[in-house]
């Protein structure tokens, strides 16, 4: 017995040959998710930017709309679409700006 080395069975070399294929497949798998992760956190940087951006351009042409009508418009006259289209996109990018500071806020406690 002293010397000999016992022969692998053809089970055996199949189950080693298994789990190292296991080890590779599952570096693998965090090599991608840390991936993934790092263009998940890009892609939400870049959204909070547009959506700062957006607010900003809303809040500069609702300016330039107050600014170019000096006259008060009575109140049994209709606003026309593209004011309501800017005060909409007004509400839309605060409620949008909240939730995202409400979101972060949660993750950071």
């Amino acid at each position: 017995m002293f010397g000999k080395h016992p022969r692998m069975t053809s089970l055996a070399s199949r189950k080693q040959l298994l789990i190292a294929e296991s080890e590779l497949n599952r570096a693998q798998l965090v090599q991608e998710w840390q991936t993934l992760a790092g263009e998940v956190q890009v892609l939400t940087s870049q959204a909070r930017t547009i959506s700062a951006l957006a607010s900003s351009a809303v809040s500069l042409i609702s300016g330039l709309t107050a600014i170019g009508h000096k006259k008060s418009v009575p109140t049994a006259e209709k606003t026309s679409w593209w004011q309501a289209i800017l005060k909409g996109a007004g509400l839309v990018v605060s409620l949008w700006s909240e939730y995202g500071r409400l979101k972060r806020d949660r993750t950071e406690s």
